[in-house]
């Protein structure tokens, strides 16, 4: 360690400012020397990585650092930024971010050295790393099939028990082109696809007789199916609502509002014949991408799961509204979901916030005798 460095990090928890160390890095990253960088951030996280010392002063410089090394195209910088990571002492959420990271600002032949040595220990500090890396660059229309040293390294056996194993190695056609984050050392933009739209799209009437409905809302299937929103439950202010639901006939798309508000929803508690909810016919492709969002990039006061588990929690939740197994192949998940009837519903309830952070979608099974909703809400 410099004398620099050591200065730097002993100097951490009194500055009050943190803009002169952003600015000492960026000096030395322009001349090349990405050691520095990297041997800060190591020396940095050593100190302060443990979850009961990480004073803001280490957070923001932490950031930068991994910023400035992930987001400067070139191999070294690559894997300056995989060293850094792997000194965290609790990686996991770190892997996520880093790898999003890597992934939208390096050239994908910059990072093949990730997979080409010290891969072959199940218990490499790297290993998260570069599983969440393998679907970052799967999201982006990176051809993994195409590069023999990522494949086998995605494909090896000990590596099929990971939870990201469920997902394929190609996107499939249901993802289209994802919408991602975009980077700079300072900040990143998103999408927020929520919202129900203005126009109902769908043509309401009032049903003389609904079809009787059985309640087969489990546990299970509340997990399954919020997997896509629970970070904004559990990291920011939001809640969530899901249920799944036999019907003793088919519902017609008319009717389809009327039956909603009979289900007792809290997300629709309140709303009268005046404040019925919107409902809007949606493919199962829009569908995916909200879930996506949603998991993706998480809620008001938080940044979600990013893009490999985003993608995860997607289909968990896309399988269980289409009435899929959780353990089926996406394949399957995808068939199922294409079969389904999909809408997206809005309403001027209590319990929607009305901010930025509102979705509701609805699956209708191919019959019409089963359907599942999910709603989620959060707030700044």
């Amino acid at each position: 360690m410099t004398d620099q460095i050591q200065e730097i990090v002993t100097r951490m928890p009194d500055m009050e400012s943190v803009t002169g160390v952003w600015d000492t890095a960026e000096d030395r990253l322009g001349q090349g020397d990405f050691t520095f960088v990297a041997d800060l951030g190591v020396a940095l996280v050593t100190e302060y990585g443990s979850s009961g010392a990480r004073i803001w002063q280490y957070r923001s410089v932490f950031d930068r650092l991994l910023r400035l090394l992930a987001l400067t195209p070139g191999q070294e910088h690559a894997e300056s930024a995989a060293r850094v990571v792997a000194a965290a002492p609790d990686n996991g959420k770190l892997a996520r971010y880093a790898a999003s990271l890597l992934a939208d600002g390096q050239d994908p032949k910059a990072l093949k050295s990730a997979f080409a040595s010290g891969s072959s220990s199940a218990d490499d500090a790297l290993d998260e790393l570069r599983c969440c890396l393998v679907q970052e660059l799967v999201l982006r229309g990176v051809p993994i099939a195409e590069d023999q040293e990522i494949e086998a390294w995605a494909t090896s056996p000990h590596r099929r028990r990971h939870p990201l194993a469920w997902l394929p190695l190609e996107l499939s056609a249901i993802e289209e082109t994802p919408s991602l984050p975009r980077y700079s050392v300072g900040g990143s933009s998103y999408c927020m696809p929520y919202g129900a739209e203005d126009d109902p799209g769908v043509t309401l009437g009032s049903a003389a007789e609904l079809p009787s409905v059985t309640d087969t809302t489990t546990e299970a299937f509340r997990e399954s199916a919020a997997a896509a929103v629970a970070n904004w439950a559990e990291e920011s202010n939001g809640c969530n609502e899901a249920g799944s639901y036999d019907l003793s006939g088919p519902i017609h798309v008319e009717a389809l509002t009327d039956l909603l508000v009979t289900l007792g929803l809290e997300c629709l508690s309140g709303t009268g014949p005046l404040e019925r909810p919107t409902l809007t016919g949606c493919r199962p492709e829009d569908a995916w991408e909200v879930l996506f969002a949603a998991a993706s990039t998480g809620g008001a006061y938080n940044n979600g799961e990013y893009g490999a588990y985003g993608r995860l929690a997607a289909w968990r939740s896309l399988a269980a509204l289409s009435g899929a197994s959780t353990t089926a192949p996406v394949g399957e998940v995808e068939e199922r979901a294409r079969e389904c009837g999909w809408y997206s519903f809005g309403a001027a309830s209590n319990w929607f916030r009305g901010v930025a952070w509102d979705m509701g979608l609805v699956s209708v099974s191919q019959a019409g005798r089963r359907i599942a909703v999910l709603a989620a809400t959060d707030t700044d």
